[in-house]
């Protein structure tokens, strides 16, 4: 049984890199202690096996000191825009598998000679991030309390996404890597982010967030692509206050202004301020989470800071208790609505059809393979030869 010598740190970035305690995987690696100690060495196949358990390429586990792999976009989560530790593997290859669809839509629209997207890179972090917030709305043709009339989260979620893709945006929401339920992406680590491009810009939300978070998340990310390049990034906002400098917080008030607009909620407050639930309540009409509510009334002084940061403790405990894992996936052909979104497939179905791509990249580019891909087509009502 031949052996492999591999220096004992690189075991220990690569499970550390994928998020991963030794407890996670000894039933499968039970030497896994030893190796990341140098006291005994894998063999061949036992590092083939650990590289795709922790989602690294194989080669990188030869390599003479653990790699530095930066982030293809900026990072907005931390002060200065830098990113303290490293980004896991599921982070990575959803970021790069929407910049192969960003890169192949952007080339498809100026062969066929489409106009650049006005909007994208229009705002400047001079600008008042209110007037901007108002601007996407208009923009994306939202009458004031649409999302009051949509029965649900859900609903809402579909109308904001339906319009934001109506301005040339693709808007995926997705809470694993492509189609693969065995790598779920953290709501801890990420949210969201925003590609951004004159021809072909992208929005990507983290789906294993709560539907009314994610409203707040889709909203946030157009507001990026409002700045241009200076917007392309990962956002986070973990707590209440963004932790991105100037972006961030220039792109959360054009978010708040967007979704609960200062006067619709100065409108609606008398009729709640006295009930014991008012944060929630204008949730429900404004269909996101009762959090940036309650933060949009204490900003615009509504509400008292300490009765805020007291609902804020409570809820955020409450909401812990509640989290589990989520028991069912839905339907796959449904899921695919905003995995991969019918303006985006229904490009690449054509180019297919016609055969100005080969199906296998058309595979590649959607995450739909053979009947799965066949199928979707011809829910979205384009049939294609067999």
């Amino acid at each position: 049984m031949n052996r492999v010598a591999v220096n004992p740190e690189l075991m220990q970035w690569a499970r550390q890199r994928a998020h991963l305690a030794i407890e996670d995987l000894v039933a499968k690696f039970p030497k896994l202690a030893d190796w990341e100690r140098g006291a005994v060495l894998p063999t061949f196949k036992q590092l083939e096996d650990f590289a795709k358990a922790t989602h690294v390429p194989f080669g990188y586990l030869f390599l003479p000191e653990p790699p530095h792999i930066p982030m293809p976009i900026s990072d907005f989560r931390t002060l200065d825009n830098r990113y303290v530790g490293s980004a896991s593997p599921e982070l990575l290859d959803t970021i790069y598998a929407m910049q192969r669809r960003q890169a192949w839509l952007r080339e498809t629209r100026l062969e066929s000679e489409a106009e650049p997207l006005a909007f994208v890179g229009s705002a400047r972090l001079s600008d008042n991030p209110a007037a901007i917030g108002r601007e996407m709305r208009r923009l994306l043709g939202l009458e004031h309390g649409w999302a009051a009339s949509a029965r649900t989260w859900t609903e809402a979620l579909s109308v904001l996404r339906s319009a934001v893709e109506a301005l040339g945006v693709m808007a995926v929401i997705n809470g694993v890597v492509a189609n693969n339920t065995h790598r779920a992406l953290n709501v801890e680590e990420f949210r969201g982010f925003a590609l951004s491009d004159d021809y072909a810009p992208l929005i990507f939300v983290n789906g294993a967030d709560a539907k009314s978070a994610q409203m707040f998340t889709l909203a946030h990310e157009l507001a990026h692509l409002w700045l241009g390049a200076a917007g392309s990034g990962v956002s986070g906002f973990q707590g209440i206050f963004p932790t991105g400098g100037e972006v961030e917080l220039f792109c959360d008030k054009a978010a708040a202004e967007f979704l609960v607009p200062e006067a619709e909620i100065r409108a609606c407050w008398p009729g709640v301020q006295r009930e014991a639930a008012p944060f929630e309540l204008l949730a429900r009409r404004f269909k996101v989470s009762p959090i940036v509510v309650g933060r949009r009334a204490m900003d615009l002084r509504l509400t008292e800071r300490q009765f805020f940061f007291d609902f804020y403790e409570a809820y955020t405990q409450q909401e812990r208790r509640k989290k589990q894992a989520s028991a069912g996936g839905g339907d796959f052909y449904n899921n695919q609505n905003t995995r991969v979104g019918g303006m985006f497939a229904t490009q690449v179905i054509r180019a297919a059809r016609e055969g100005r791509i080969g199906f296998k990249e058309a595979y590649e580019l959607t995450g739909l393979n053979g009947g799965a891909f066949q199928e979707y087509a011809q829910r979205l009502g384009m049939e294609l030869p067999r």
